[in-house]
């Protein structure tokens, strides 16, 4: 620390830490446009100027360490002379379109010429008039309102990862673009919009839809992955509005992923459901709650409780999962699921109790060394992958095991790309026990026999066993790989070999929360075991079973196998669907459709991948009837007489949970395979999930769906592959997985590995086709 004094107030500062930062820290408030704490620092707009003692020239604060003995003033006629100069300035080429400015009311400029500037210009030259380019469907642009303060370019460069935007031109000349004329595809892209000090980047779904003052903040958490993002969602009449970053270091800092701020647009959505809806003789008739509820549980109780199924949504909240799996075992049934993207279950029992990231988000920047496995982690998790950034600036080494050459927002130390992922951690494995002489179990010492090593597996494991804090981090690739327990079971004793953290990824707002509540059907609340061990997705689909009930599912895009989803539902013979949105295959094999308000319309909680709790109350009003879905399960449980549905808020359903998972039980023993699994020979698909397609509300927000990321409808394979199987010239091609097809332009991508066709999951072109790591067969079309 190091003693000055501020406006004569002696202040200790970090040493090393910049004028402007001790003054925060003190509370004295110092004029800026251009810094911000997240970033580096330009020092490019002045208005920061102070006088400092023995100084001949004011100084920008923002780019002036502090000294022992420095004695500043931020208020003297010489610094205010200096602040005033520099707003005047600003303003001489600055429109004066503040009534139609969509930043009106809540711009810096303003206040700071409110409280630096002249009450009159005494510029009278013509102003200075920009082209505003086109940036995408997110980003609107008036870049004559532009004051160079570069937050944006910086942004690009040191957060996001991506130098979309630069300021090419110099003096009057210079200005805010593309280099070439292009969107800005960034999934982080949004955050310009807040980083921006005037109105030049604003939202354009937001563009003149509100004025700030008619707006009432609310405190939410976003649930389109394990993050856990902390948003405040703006309402005016009971309406979303717009939805902006809230501040929370532990979690997301001060940024939000683009899929967190506009994936409010779908509320409004024409498959919004409004009204309890019931099928008679194959025709949708609305109703009211009471004849929807009753025709429901009429419908259920056709059946024996083995013989009925609950799948439920990864996103729903705590309170919705734990009323939903004790609604069921109430009925006498645990065929209850949620892991819809997973294929592989037999190491189920040996899981602990929720897919955990294993440290704190926050940790995850102080790495030096991470090996992602099948993760596409800067799609899946954005603010991850920028935590992971923020650690390889600093000096990480980041590697990946991945089937495909996944775009990262940073450089990659070591990466292997190929199908077989459990080979190529065997390899790692058998690298880091050369010439070790650690005791290992006997099935690895069987699977590693014939395993080739290659130099890039050494690396690998050297790295890992180097780090001073490593990870081996498992993504949604992983997770719905066909042998992920034998994925796991590799990974974890790579973990234990090299001293590394073993974390999960996990897919879904709240795959944590799901899990803790019991909606699986091994384990009940708070992971005791469930009285009767029920069927997974697969099982039920399998068994044909006769009834279903759905909660914010739509089991043909959020099942990995959208072609055995879409047949299970389509010969049930009754299907209830607690849903905020009915698509037309849901339409067309429901019986019963009940309308439920969005994670913006009700009070609940979230579990992210940390295991943070975080509660949140509603902001907007749902439309027409629906209601919160944990009312419409705690209305159905008392239809069926059950005990345990006597709450009156979602609070009250929380505090039972809490307390159900007060005393988690200890991890069990390792799951050991018996034999390694072996994937199918011929052409393979690889089946992720888009970004913008992981669930119900992000595939209707349009404009997501109209950028880069959603286009995604091709059939992509190497150069090798498409030759040797004749596509090398081919425009179209017809993709054939089990009963489905699909015909679609073909694109040669090289970041796949041979014998692989790349076609998305969770898109309505695929809906019919199988799950990934299957075998298709490629025709022309």
């Amino acid at each position: 620390m190091v003693n000055i004094e501020i406006n004569g107030k002696p202040v200790a500062a970090r040493e090393g830490s910049m004028l402007l930062e001790a003054a925060d820290e003190a509370g004295i408030t110092i004029p800026r446009f251009c810094y911000h704490s997240k970033l580096s620092i330009a020092a490019s707009c002045r208005m920061c100027l102070v006088e400092v003692e023995k100084v001949p020239k004011p100084l920008p604060a923002c780019a002036t360490p502090v000294s022992e003995g420095m004695k500043a003033y931020t208020r003297s006629p010489r610094a205010i002379a200096a602040q005033r100069s520099v707003m005047e300035f600003l303003l001489i080429n600055h429109p004066l379109d503040c009534p139609i400015c969509d930043q009106g009311g809540e711009c810096e400029l303003q206040e700071m010429a409110l409280g630096y500037g002249n009450d009159v210009s005494r510029y009278a030259e013509a102003k200075r008039v920009v082209h505003s380019p086109d940036l995408g469907p997110l980003i609107a642009t008036d870049m004559s309102r532009c004051i160079h303060c570069t937050r944006c370019v910086r942004f690009g460069e040191e957060i996001g990862g991506m130098m979309e935007l630069g300021a090419p031109g110099r003096g009057e000349h210079m200005h805010i673009a593309t280099y070439m004329e292009h969107s800005v595809d960034s999934e982080l892209s949004g955050n310009v919009v807040d980083l921006c000090p005037v109105g030049a980047l604003t939202s354009k779904p937001y563009r003149y839809s509100a004025r700030p003052w008619e707006l009432q903040s609310h405190h939410t958490v976003s649930p389109h992955d394990c993050v856990g993002t902390n948003i405040r969602l703006d309402s005016r009449s009971g309406r979303a509005m717009r939805v902006v970053a809230r501040d929370n270091e532990a979690v997301n800092e001060c940024w939000i992923a683009d899929r967190d701020r506009f994936s409010y647009t779908a509320l409004e959505h024409e498959d919004r459901l409004r009204k309890p809806q019931i099928k008679r003789d194959g025709v949708w008739q609305e109703c009211d709650w009471d004849t929807a509820l009753t025709t429901a549980v009429e419908g259920l109780k056709q059946f024996a409780a083995d013989q009925l199924g609950a799948l439920a949504a990864y996103g729903a909240t705590n309170e919705e999962h734990f009323l939903l799996q004790r609604l069921m075992r109430g009925i006498g049934s645990a065929n209850i699921d949620h892991r819809l993207r997973q294929q592989d279950f037999r190491d189920q029992n040996e899981q602990g109790p929720y897919p955990a990231l294993g440290q704190p988000i926050a940790a995850l920047e102080q790495n030096d060394a991470v090996l992602l496995v099948g993760s596409n982690i800067r799609k899946e998790q954005p603010l991850l992958a920028q935590r992971l950034r923020k650690a390889v600036r600093g000096g990480a080494r980041v590697m990946a095991i991945n089937p495909v050459d996944y775009a990262m927002a940073f450089t990659l130390a070591e990466k292997r790309i190929a199908l077989d992922l459990v080979s190529e951690l065997l390899a790692v494995a058998k690298a880091l026990l050369e010439g070790s002489s650690e005791a290992v179990p006997q099935w690895l010492t069987t699977a590693i026999v014939g395993v080739a090593v290659e130099e890039s597996h050494r690396a690998i494991a050297g790295t890992l066993r180097a780090g001073k804090q490593a990870s081996v981090l498992l993504g949604a690739g992983a997770q719905g790989h066909p042998a992920a327990a034998e994925l796991r079971a590799v990974a974890n004793l790579i973990a234990s070999l090299s001293g590394a953290h073993i974390g999960i990824l996990a897919e879904g707002g709240n795959a944590a929360g799901a899990a803790l509540a019991g909606c699986l059907p091994h384990r009940g609340a708070g992971c005791q075991a469930s009285d009767g061990i029920g069927l997974d997705w697969k099982a039920m689909f399998a068994a044909k079973l006769p009834g279903y009930l759905l909660l914010g599912v739509e089991p043909e895009y959020d099942c990995i196998d959208s072609a055995a989803a879409l047949q299970a539902m389509q010969e049930a013979r009754f299907v209830v669907a607690i849903n905020s949105y009915a698509s037309v295959a849901m339409r067309d094999y429901a019986d019963v459709l009940l309308p439920a308000a969005t994670f913006a319309e009700t009070a609940g909680s979230l579990v992210n991948t940390e295991g943070q709790w975080q509660g949140f109350n509603g902001a907007a009003t749902a439309p027409g009837e629906a209601r919160p879905a944990w009312k419409i399960l705690r209305v159905l449980g008392n239809l069926f007489d059950i005990n345990g549905f006597e709450q009156n808020s979602a609070e009250e359903v929380r505090a039972e949970l809490e307390a159900a998972c007060a005393q988690l039980p200890a991890a069990p023993a390792a799951w050991q395979p018996k034999a390694m699994s072996r994937l199918p020979a011929g052409l393979l698909r690889i089946a992720d999930v888009p970004i913008y397609a992981v669930d119900a509300m992000v595939r209707r927000a349009a404009p997501l769906q109209t950028t880069a990321d959603a286009d995604l409808w091709q059939i992509r394979l190497n150069s090798v592959t498409a030759e040797k199987a004749g596509f090398s010239s081919v425009v179209e091609a017809r993709l054939i997985q089990g009963a489905g097809e699909v015909v679609l332009p073909l694109l040669i991508d090289e970041r796949l590995p041979d014998n692989a066709v790349y076609l998305p999951a969770g898109l309505s072109a695929t809906v019919g086709l199988g799950g990934g790591f299957a075998a298709v067969e490629l025709t022309h079309a």
